[in-house]
């Protein structure tokens, strides 16, 4: 095998591994990202909208913890609407999950980005018609342990 094959083999193994190593591990204290993709598509009239488990329904307007990757919005150290992902992102253009797996939020104070997970409380909006397509949003949060 080539050199360079082989070199290029071993990179794509790494970055592989890299992202794996980062899946977040699952904490008791805060909102599981499988509980949160416990949504379907369901077709409404000419359009799709999500349809959410009843345990997710049930943490609509209500207080909780999510944990998550940062994904800037806006140029800048600090943020104060982001986007909190599941999975790290491996591109700079590229979503690293479909909606189910994103939180758009709204911090009451900015927050310092960062490449390493990040627990914040607010209240969630479990979202049922969002032109955005957000399924999601965390709004008044701040950062816990």
């Amino acid at each position: 095998m080539p050199a360079m094959k082989r070199t290029a083999i071993v990179v794509a193994l790494l970055a592989a591994m890299s992202v794996a190593a980062q899946t977040l591990p699952e904490r008791k204290d805060v909102v599981s990202w499988r509980l949160l993709a416990q949504v379907e598509l369901v077709k409404v009239k000419d359009r799709f909208q999500p349809q959410y488990s009843a345990g997710v329904a049930a943490l609509d307007a209500k207080e909780v913890k999510v944990q998550g990757f940062m994904m800037p919005l806006e140029m800048g150290d600090k943020q104060s609407h982001f986007v909190l992902s599941a999975t790290p992102q491996d591109c700079a253009f590229c979503m690293p999950g479909g909606p189910e797996s994103l939180v758009e939020v709204k911090t009451k104070q900015p927050v310092a980005y960062g490449v390493v997970p990040v627990v914040l409380s607010g209240k969630l909006a479990v979202l049922k018609n969002d032109p955005t397509g957000v399924f999601y949003r965390l709004t008044d949060a701040i950062p816990v342990k």
